[in-house]
């Protein structure tokens, strides 16, 4: 049963190459952005994993197109590049 819900736009904003994964990643399994991050989101905070083996190995595809050499453990360490260096 589906749940009705209210959606706002937001203006967030992400790192560019993980952004054209995600987007790339939309795509291929044929739903929207905003449903992709939601279904992550809520995986992540019941502790479980979003994706299957098959999408695993999709999303190491994305990442080799987009050139994308972030993980997990770059999390909360980013430096946007447009900052000036003090």
């Amino acid at each position: 049963m589906s749940k009705s819900i209210e959606r706002v736009q937001t203006g967030m904003r992400l790192e560019k190459r993980l952004l054209k994964v995600l987007k790339g990643l939309a795509e291929h399994l044929d739903i929207s952005l905003g449903d992709l991050i939601e279904g992550m989101a809520l995986h992540a905070f019941e502790n479980k994993p979003p994706f299957s083996d098959v999408t695993l190995e999709k999303i190491r595809q994305l990442k080799a197109v987009y050139d994308l050499d972030l993980d997990a453990s770059d999390s909360h360490k980013l430096k946007d590049g447009t900052e000036n260096d003090a």
